[in-house]
Order: structure tokens, then C-alpha cells, then sequence
């Protein structure tokens, strides 16, 4: 319901105003303006930006019409406003106005723009090497080091969440504790690339500049570079704390679980805090979104992975079957709730509007990963109907009852002090209830493919709706 009226909203809202989408910072205004003409030469160059930008790895310069540089080199960025101030004893002339800033989401903005002075000519910005592109190969990495992170993080919080509120043996399984830690390693790894490639990106540059001191210390001097070296330094810290749990093969004391919970909610937060979130409008609210969205999509897809690694195999029990998938579908589901939620009030602020979905590339990406994911709750709500089925979870009756089988005890309804709760039907009753347990994990171990079929749909489909993200 809250999904549909957030939607209808957006709708509504969107047919008579259509924003764009909100993805990067957008020039605003500038003065002088794109090809103005003036009498005299100006102080200084302002540009008004739609969000908070820096300067970081970029820059921003004006030149002459023979390509001589007439700024003094001290532009400076005040929120959203970028001064460039010129150089005294300019006379008439065409001047180039070009610029390479970073938005508050990380993403380099580029542009040019040219005005003129008494009787110089206006400079073209085309050819001028105003927008410069960047490096493609840094353009296809920083994707998918952010995808590597992305399923990092589902290892190394989905498991062992997997492990805290659904299965406690798992504490002592090898492959749990070496997929926790690989998922933590792959966070780590892929913040430090998006640290090094950082710089490269905001300059414009190739790979060869990722070691280059300055980009290094320009994104070292950013809050996205802060935000990257917390995550890698929380993903470590997890895992400590986490080993001696591994090691022993129990269950965490609750000192133990608290310290976990802060390093997991931390990482979290780290993954959160960076992007589009804290970019535009509401950015607090933003990143709490991202970050119940990034929770959400950890422990649902930690999760799987932890059950088709370890629990759905042949030669499971059926009641292990049971204690496990019982309460793992409860959190399932409560994770995807919080998934759609929080993925549609992010989709609203994003875009901007209906039109803006249909129009811009973000738009379609974003289209196409919704695709992928109905796919993702088809199958997940195929595995929740086997659970059901399988196992005998049903939804809980007023009063917090569940309903059970009647007929395999119903004979005992008949005889003497039924329905007095004497010990013997009482007796009765859990033998009856026994049975249908044993009934059910029989039949659950019998029919466990399909299970694991509709899982690997689910598993599968994943890693492209995390690539979508990425990019």
C-alpha cells in the first residue's frame, strides 16, 4: 500500500511538473553569460551549480582566444558557486570558459562556454578540448569495483545474520566462515579501487595517474575518499571481531553480537553514504533510505547464497530443513519489504518524474533493473509458497495462533475429558503434532529441488540487478 501510494503520488505530482532526473549536479547559471558581450573585462567568472560541487582532481580555467591561460589560478568553490578570478590588464578578446568539477555524488561534471569582450570574437567551444572525456577503461572499472563491493557486502553481512537468527550450527560451518570472510575481503578491495580509480575519474586521466600524489591527496581530502577508507577499515574490523565466533563454532555471546552489530551497521552506512544519497535534496533522509536498502539487500541476498552453499543439499535433514528455512523466510520477506520500499522512495527522488524515467539513460537502467527484479520476487515468492507448503508455516491467527492439523489426532475427540486438557489428549496432541512434523520434513527433503531450483533463479538473476546498481 505504501508503495502504491508513493507511486500514484509520484504520478500525479509528475504529470504537471516534469523534473529532470536528478542524477549529477547541472549548471545553473553563469556570469557572464554564454556569449554575452561586454565592454569591459569582469573581476571574476562565477558558475551556480545545482547542487554542492569541489574542485578535487579537476579544475577550471579561463583562456584567451590564442589559448593563453587569463586566470590566476585561484579558483575556489563556495557550496554550490565556482569563482574564477582573472588576471588584471586584459583587454578586448573572445574568452573560454572551461570547467571540470565534482558533484556532492562523486561524479565529475565538464563543460565550456565562451564570452567576449569590446571587439574580440566569440571562441568556439567545439575542438577546444572543453569536455573532456573520461578514460573508458576508468569508466568500465569504477562499476565494477562498486559490484564487487556490492556482493561483498552481501557475504560478509548476509551470512552471518543467516547464521545469528536462523541457523546457530552454522557458527561452526567452514564454508559460512570462509564465505563471510571472502565477502568482507571483497569490500575491502573494492573500496580501495574506487579510492584509487577516484582520482582518475574526477581528472580526466587514465589508469596510469591512479598513483599520482595529487589525485590521491584530492580524493584523500574528499568526504567519498573518508567514506571509502571507513568502509575497507570496517570490513577488516568485522572480520575480527567475527574470527573468534568462526573459531569456537558457536553462537555469539551478546557483547560479542553488539560489537558485531555496530562494525556491521557501520559498513552498511559506509556503503550508504556515498552517491546519489548525498547528493540533492534530504540527504539525511536519503541515506538512511540507502541504508536500510543496502541492509535489506544484504541480508536477503547473504542469505541465499549461505543456503545454497551450505543447507540445501541432499543430504540435509528434513528437520535441520525446517529449523533453518522456517525463520528464514520470515526474515526474507521482511528484507524485501524494506528492499521495495526503500528502492521506490529512492526511484521518486532520483528521477524525478514519470517523463524523466523514459528519457534519460538513468531512467532505463533503472527500468530495466526493476525488470530484473519482479523476476527476483517471482521466484522468491515461489521459495516462500515451498516453505509454506513444505513445512506447514501459515499465517498466524488473531491472538498469535497458528493452525494445526486436527484430523490426525481427531479420535481423541470423542473419548473421555476431551476437551478438558487432561494430560492424555494433551499427550495426544503432541504426538500428533510430532508426527506431522516428521511428515513434513520428510516430504520437505523429498521435494527439496524445486526449492533449490527457484533459489538458484532467485541466486542467479542477482549479481545483473547488483551490475544494474553499479552502474
Amino acid at each position: 500500500l505504501l508503495v502504491v501510494a508513493l507511486l500514484a503520488g509520484w504520478l500525479a505530482g509528475g504529470v504537471a511538473i516534469a523534473l529532470p532526473a536528478s542524477a549529477h549536479a547541472t549548471l545553473v547559471s553563469t556570469d557572464p553569460a554564454d556569449g554575452a558581450r561586454l565592454d569591459s573585462v569582469p573581476g571574476e567568472v562565477t558558475l551556480e551549480f545545482s547542487e554542492g560541487v569541489s574542485l578535487g582532481a579537476g579544475y577550471a580555467r579561463v583562456l584567451a582566444a590564442d589559448g593563453e591561460r587569463v586566470d590566476t589560478g585561484a579558483a575556489a568553490v563556495q557550496g554550490s558557486v565556482l569563482t574564477i578570478p582573472l588576471r588584471d590588464g586584459l583587454g578586448d578578446d573572445g574568452y573560454l570558459v572551461t570547467y571540470r568539477v565534482i558533484s556532492a555524488d562523486s561524479h565529475p561534471i565538464s563543460g565550456a562556454y565562451s564570452f567576449v569582450v569590446g571587439d574580440g570574437e566569440l571562441v568556439p567551444t567545439a575542438g577546444a578540448g572543453a569536455e573532456d572525456p573520461t578514460d573508458p577503461v576508468v569508466t568500465a572499472a569504477l562499476p565494477a569495483a562498486r559490484w564487487l563491493g556490492y556482493a561483498g557486502l552481501a557475504l560478509a553481512v548476509g551470512v552471518p545474520v543467516l547464521a545469528l537468527l536462523c541457523w546457530p550450527e552454522g557458527w561452526a560451518s567452514d564454508r559460512l566462515r570462509r564465505l563471510a570472510g571472502w565477502g568482507a575481503a571483497a569490500v575491502a578491495v573494492s573500496a580501495l579501487l574506487s579510492f584509487l580509480l577516484q582520482g582518475p575519474y574526477s581528472a580526466g586521466t587514465g589508469l596510469g595517474s591512479v598513483l599520482d600524489p595529487s589525485l590521491l591527496s584530492a580524493t584523500g581530502s574528499s568526504v567519498g575518499g573518508w567514506t571509502l577508507l571507513a568502509r575497507a577499515v570496517l570490513a577488516g574490523a568485522l572480520v575480527l571481531a567475527l574470527r573468534p565466533v568462526w573459531r569456537r563454532g558457536t553462537a555469539p555471546s551478546p557483547a560479542e553480537t553488539a560489537g558485531a552489530g555496530v562494525l556491521t551497521l557501520g559498513l552498511v552506512v559506509a556503503t550508504a553514504a556515498i552517491g546519489h544519497p548525498v547528493a540533492g535534496s534530504w540527504p539525511g533522509l536519503a541515506v538512511v533510505v540507502a541504508t536500510v536498502h543496502a541492509a535489506g539487500m544484504a541480508v536477503w541476498l547473504g542469505g541465499l547464497a549461505g543456503l545454497l552453499a551450505v543447507v540445501l543439499r541432499p543430504t540435509t535433514p528434513g528437520e535441520e530443513l525446517a529449523e533453518v528455512l522456517t525463520p528464514w523466510s520470515r526474515l526474507a520477506f521482511g528484507a524485501v519489504v524494506a528492499l521495495v520500499v526503500t528502492g521506490t522512495v529512492q526511484a521518486v527522488r532520483e528521477v524525478g518524474s514519470p517523463t524523466a524515467l523514459f528519457a534519460t539513460t538513468y531512467g532505463w537502467v533503472l527500468i530495466a533493473k526493476l525488470i530484473l527484479v519482479a523476476v527476483l520476487l517471482a521466484a522468491a515468492g515461489v521459495s516462500r509458497v515451498w516453505v509454506q507448503q513444505r513445512l506447514g508455516v501459515r499465517h498466524a491467527r488473531p491472538g498469535g495462533r497458528r493452525t494445526l492439523t486436527a484430523h490426525a489426532f481427531a479420535a481423541a475427540g470423542g473419548g473421555p475429558g476431551a476437551g478438558t486438557g487432561e494430560p492424555a489428549v494433551e499427550d495426544a496432541v503432541e504426538e500428533a503434532a510430532g508426527l506431522r512434523g516428521r511428515l513434513q520434513s520428510e516430504g520437505a527433503v523429498e521435494h527439496m529441488p524445486a526449492l533449490r531450483r527457484s533459489v538458484l533463479v532467485e541466486f542467479a538473476v542477482a549479481p545483473v540487478v547488483l551490475a544494474l546498481s553499479a552502474v
